[in-house]
C-alpha cells in the first residue's frame, strides 16, 4: 500500500492508496514524503479450496494432453508438428493482413509443438541416441519436409469449393 503526503510550512495533505498495515517504510524527498506499507504475506494453509481445485483440473487437462501425445508413433507427432507448425504460419499471414484472430493461438500452438519435441526427445534418450546425433537427424527430418498447406487452409478451400458448387447448382 502506498500513502503519500506533500507537506510545507503552512498546509499538510495526505494521500492514502489502500488500509493502513502495522508495518510501514517511509522516505522524504524535497517536502514529499512517500510512505510504502508493508503487508504480511498470506501463508499457503489460507489459500482457498476453489483456487486448488482449479490448480489440480489444469493439471490433468496437461497431463491428458501429454498422455495423448505419448499414445502417438512418432510419425503421427512428426505429421503433427508439421501441421501446428503451418497454422502458426497462417496465424503469422492473418496478423499481418490485420485479419481477424485469436492471440492466444500463437501461445497455445507453441507450446503444443514443444511438448509434441519433448516427447520426441524422450524417446530419442530412451534409444540412446545423443544430442549431436538427435541434432543432426532433426536437421535431416527438416529437409525432408514437403510443404502442405495446413488444415485450416485445407478446410477453407473445401467451404470455398462447396459454396462455388452451390452457386453453380443453383444458376444452372
Amino acid at each position: 500500500m502506498l500513502s503519500l503526503s506533500i507537506t510545507s510550512p503552512g498546509t499538510a495533505a495526505t494521500f492514502l492508496r489502500g488500509a493502513s498495515s502495522a508495518t510501514s517504510t517511509s522516505s522524504s524527498f524535497h517536502g514529499v514524503r512517500i510512505q510504502h506499507e508493508v503487508s504480511a504475506r498470506v501463508p499457503a494453509a489460507t489459500v482457498s479450496s476453489s483456487s486448488r481445485k482449479q490448480m489440480g483440473v489444469r493439471m490433468s487437462k496437461r497431463e491428458a494432453e501429454l498422455k495423448d501425445i505419448r499414445g502417438k508413433t512418432t510419425e503421427e507427432l512428426n505429421e503433427e508438428v508439421i501441421d501446428l507448425k503451418g497454422e502458426l504460419f497462417m496465424l503469422r499471414l492473418q496478423k499481418s493482413a490485420r485479419n481477424e484472430f485469436k492471440s492466444s493461438d500463437f501461445r497455445r500452438m507453441k507450446k503444443q509443438v514443444a511438448r509434441i519435441l519433448t516427447v520426441r526427445r524422450e524417446r530419442e534418450i530412451e534409444e540412446g541416441i545423443g544430442k549431436r546425433l538427435s541434432r543432426k537427424l532433426d536437421r535431416q527430418w527438416k529437409k525432408s519436409i514437403v510443404v502442405r498447406p495446413p488444415p485450416s487452409l485445407k478446410k477453407l478451400q473445401e467451404e470455398e469449393a462447396a459454396e462455388e458448387a452451390a452457386e453453380a447448382a443453383k444458376s444452372a
